[in-house]
């Protein structure tokens, strides 16, 4: 072999070895994630493609409003444990009341200018104890959520992040709210 082909071969190994090492960072702290279904529309659509930070909450606890993804027992077709994408409305400590069709969150209405329709469903009751969060998607009608016994309240450890940008569709790129 030659000189010129070692150097060459050095070089690509280092340039793999570099990005292998950079993607396995990257992928500590941030996770792509695919929008499935209708809950979180008029704020997420079907197919948005979407990036979460992995990170966030490592060293803070949510907080209301955030849109998150979390894990769930469900199950997809597939057989595969099902990810939701939801939008945090109580905390830890939080008194969550919904009732007539209205959400309180320690005795105050809350102001959803994000939700898709103003009907939501359920009379719920209670306050959130520590280590979970109480999460609805934007379109109550359409979103099976912590009202329902199949999702219940997110516990703090299976909240995989921080919904941050929108990637696609292109015309949508940006940040989250």
């Amino acid at each position: 072999m030659s000189d010129k082909f070692k150097k060459e071969a050095i070089e690509w190994v280092k340039i793999i070895a570099t990005a292998l090492v950079f993607a396995f960072i990257i992928t500590q702290f941030i996770r792509p994630t695919l929008v499935r279904g209708e809950s979180m529309y008029p704020t997420l659509e079907e197919n948005d493609y979407l990036i979460i930070n992995r990170m966030s909450y490592k060293m803070g606890e949510p907080r209301k409003g955030d849109v998150i993804v979390f894990s769930t027992d469900l199950l997809q077709d597939d057989g595969t444990p099902k990810d939701l994408v939801k939008r945090v409305i109580a905390v830890a400590g939080d008194h969550i009341k919904i009732q007539d069709s209205k959400v309180y969150v320690n005795d105050k209405l809350v102001e959803e200018s994000y939700i898709h329709n103003a009907y939501t469903e359920g009379n719920i009751d209670q306050v959130i104890p520590e280590g979970k969060v109480f999460a609805m998607g934007d379109n109550r009608e359409k979103s099976l959520d912590s009202r329902y016994e199949e999702v219940g309240l997110v516990d703090d450890n299976n909240i995989m992040g921080k919904v941050m940008i929108r990637l696609f569709p292109f015309n949508k790129i940006g940040t989250i709210k």
